[in-house]
């Protein structure tokens, strides 16, 4: 059913779209209001001239870098809702979890867009930017198989998606983020939305609603986690949960689909595994963050991401155990 947005007095009616290439065009022309000014969009169907990614191509490739150590990158599809799910969102997706199964197809891809970067000035430079001391073929080697991302946009809501992410935990449970992108226009003026706002993907659960005592997540399991996972990841993990239970008793830690929340009375830490390093969202000034935190990269969260957790907040990138100690100290100081 259309709704409308009434602004200042004006009444924006909802886009209806009947073609899948008007919801591709309308992301494509608005991609860094979308994404972020630090994203860089890369049309896919129109780069890569042969099939790749087990028989398919993507619509388009994401990079974020808006924390240029830790670049994600995601592959994009874009889909309206009145397709038939199991007959071509279903098969669709499905391919896709492959291609992070497989190296070779990883190495392929590395190629193709290496190629399509490097015969673009423009997009060179962009990238360029972003590396540091690092080649920009290391720099995107590394993003493509540290990440695991696959981002869903679509017109409406699916009924089979819940039902399907629940599932297949694993794969569409883990790998998999949703967002619905719509636009609403008045004459030549339009309006667009996209929910999840992109700065919270990695946050908002697909397919529950966040609950704080965590009831509808005890299934999933610290193998759920850590499959595939660096072996550096795993020590990390271990050594800070080993360390943190010994001082504060009544924690628990909290398993929620995208992330391990930690929490005595209150949620007062977050736990977000990769692939090579382990994320913490801390809930403390970020001022005091860095005052603690000298063996780690902190880095920033936008204004979004910190409504999200419901106050101030910064990000520890935790990629060794050389200095789990002020981790944990910092942890004991928040929680109280």
């Amino acid at each position: 059913m259309q709704t409308a947005i009434f602004y200042k007095d004006k009444r924006f009616v909802e886009t209806d779209f009947k073609l899948e290439k008007d919801l591709e065009q309308l992301m494509f022309a608005n991609s860094k209001s979308l994404f972020g000014q630090n994203s860089i969009l890369i049309e896919a169907k129109k780069r890569i001239e042969n099939e790749a990614l087990g028989g398919t191509i993507p619509d388009a490739f994401l990079f974020d870098l808006k924390d240029p150590i830790n670049p994600e990158f995601y592959l994009i599809e874009v889909e309206l809702a009145k397709h038939s799910f199991y007959e071509h969102i279903f098969p669709q997706i499905t391919r896709f979890f492959a291609f992070f199964k497989n190296s070779k197809s990883q190495n392929d891809l590395i190629e193709k867009i290496y190629s399509i970067i490097f015969s673009d000035p423009k997009l060179l430079d962009e990238f360029k930017k972003y590396c540091g001391k690092k080649e920009v073929y290391k720099y995107i080697k590394d993003c493509i198989e540290n990440s695991e991302n696959i981002l869903l946009i679509l017109d409406e809501n699916k009924k089979e998606l819940p039902e399907i992410i629940n599932t297949y935990t694993d794969t569409w449970g883990k790998i998999l983020k949703l967002a619905l992108l719509k636009e609403y226009k008045l004459g030549n003026e339009n309006i667009i939305t996209l929910s999840p706002e992109f700065d919270n993907i990695d946050l908002v659960d697909a397919s529950f609603d966040d609950e704080s005592d965590g009831s509808k997540y005890n299934k999933f399991s610290e193998e759920y986690y850590l499959e595939g996972k660096d072996q550096v990841v795993k020590d990390i993990y271990f050594g800070l949960k080993d360390k943190l239970n010994k001082v504060i008793p009544e924690l628990i830690f909290n398993k929620q689909r995208y992330y391990i929340s930690l929490r005595k009375t209150r949620n007062f830490g977050f736990l977000d595994i990769r692939k090579k390093y382990v994320g913490l969202v801390a809930l403390a000034k970020e001022n005091v963050i860095r005052e603690k935190i000298k063996g780690y990269t902190v880095s920033a969260l936008s204004k979004s991401v910190q409504k999200f957790y419901n106050g101030d907040c910064a990000y520890i990138n935790i990629d060794n155990t050389n200095n789990l100690e002020e981790v944990v100290n910092l942890l004991i100081e928040i929680q109280k």
